[in-house]
């Protein structure tokens, strides 16, 4: 199966100092000329993530070690009002400075220990941000590769300000064209239909290619059963707070690395996916959910569409859950996942997954797919069965947080597998 996925990363290498001069100017790593930044009314952040390399140049161990990866966060105030840093909306398991500065305890003595926090300290983000001020500093998060979404949250009296910033981190080998998914336009303005009538809408998603194709399109495989409504500042950070990782770009070492994962049975959150096809193109983006082993996992492949809603971004997409690996003669390499044959119910998990992650406004099902029973699956490029109801999910979400109680269900099509069935549908009115 050959393994290869776009990701939102570019590698960015760090050139080793050769003089003493050079040396002294490493000491602190150059992190801030590749900050991504946003506004919001009267804030403005500016966001990157460190590499192991400048982590440890700059904090002096190496935290990546430790699976500790620092994130500069800077926060410019023109408000009249203070806004306070909410840390756990950049990471909910993020490290406090003396818990990151413990962890090589064993490695110092007791004056080392002190001093290593106290330097942690120093280089973290301190709240509040004044009115008419401006603070920077370090978050200390759980380490990811290749990119990272940096979620800022900000409060004030009865205030606040959300951000959700897309940035590399120097080091993972990734597809660099692929990467400029959310920077470049696919499509020009006139290939761009923008639907602000639900009927019209459906009925569009509806007419829908039923499967991804192989490069040459004259082969279907696995159904299109994913409709995403968003993007950066609302859909994409609803997936990273559930959860789901971007994947590698196929390189040797992403193949060493899956086949040693493999053989021991261990997780591999970035683990490359394979190419198919829409639009004429390979996916535009990949994200997945490690289980237990690199052997278990749920992913998902989206294209662009040219479609929008309400002037928001619709990406059509594939989701399976895969339950094994396997040979096969369909793959260069000879080996593939096997996925579950009931894709629905990956469609399923998703959804209710998703329900979590406060920013799914509402959903709904529409036809396209294409019923398939257990008995008469239809099966994928690699042969693998499959079966469905023959609905898509389609899922709206809005940067203003939505609690569970208030998702809207849309009631187009109805499904009696798993949560959905036509019940649900009467909660709203």
């Amino acid at each position: 199966m050959r393994y290869t996925l776009p990701s939102l990363v570019m590698l960015v290498c760090i050139g080793a100092a050769t003089t003493s001069a050079q040396s002294s100017a490493a000491a602190t790593p150059d992190y801030r000329s590749r900050a991504v930044s946003k506004s919001d009314g009267s804030v403005r952040v500016s966001t990157a993530v460190l590499s192991a390399k400048e982590s440890e140049l700059l904090y002096g161990v190496p935290l990546a070690d430790k699976r500790i990866q620092p994130v500069w966060i800077e926060v410019e105030n023109k408000g009249s009002e203070s806004v306070w840093l909410m840390s756990p909306g950049v990471d909910p398991n993020f490290f406090p400075p003396s818990e990151a500065a413990e962890a090589f305890s064993a490695k110092a003595d007791k004056q080392a220990l002190v001093d290593r926090e106290t330097r942690f300290r120093a280089l973290a983000f301190r709240n509040p941000v004044p009115p008419g001020g401006t603070v920077s500093g370090f978050v200390l998060t759980n380490l990811l590769e290749g990119a990272k979404l940096v979620q800022i949250d900000l409060f004030g009296n009865q205030s606040s300000h959300t951000f959700s910033i897309v940035t590399t981190v120097p080091g993972l080998r990734a597809d660099y064209e692929q990467s400029q998914v959310f920077l470049r336009e696919i499509y020009t303005a006139d290939q761009i239909v923008n639907f602000t009538d639900d009927a019209a809408f459906r009925a569009a998603l509806e007419q829908l290619p039923c499967c991804v194709t192989n490069k040459g399109g004259d082969k279907t495989g696995d159904p299109l059963n994913l409709i995403v409504v968003g993007g950066i500042d609302d859909a994409f950070p609803s997936f990273v707070r559930r959860g789901w990782s971007l994947t590698e770009a196929t390189w040797s070492g992403a193949i060493t690395r899956m086949v040693t994962s493999a053989l021991a049975g261990e997780r591999y959150p970035y683990a490359p996916v394979s190419n198919l096809f829409l639009l004429g193109r390979q996916q535009d983006i990949a994200l997945q959910k490690a289980r237990d082993t690199i052997h278990q996992r749920n992913h998902l492949r989206l294209w662009k569409s040219p479609l929008q809603y309400h002037g928001k971004s619709v990406w059509i997409g594939q989701i399976s859950r895969d339950i094994g690996s396997r040979l096969t003669i369909h793959s260069p390499t000879l080996t593939t996942h096997k996925i579950d044959p009931d894709v629905d119910k990956a469609v399923m998990a998703l959804l209710t997954d998703l329900m979590y992650s406060q920013n799914l406004q509402k959903f709904a099902f529409v036809k396209g797919v294409g019923a398939a029973t257990k008995d008469n699956p239809r099966r994928n490029l690699t042969t693998d069965p499959w079966y469905t109801n023959g609905l898509r999910v389609v899922l709206f979400f809005d940067r203003v947080p939505t609690s569970m109680a208030d998702i809207e269900i849309l009631p187009w099509e109805t499904t009696r597998e798993g949560l959905i069935d036509a019940s649900l549908t009467e909660r709203k009115p």
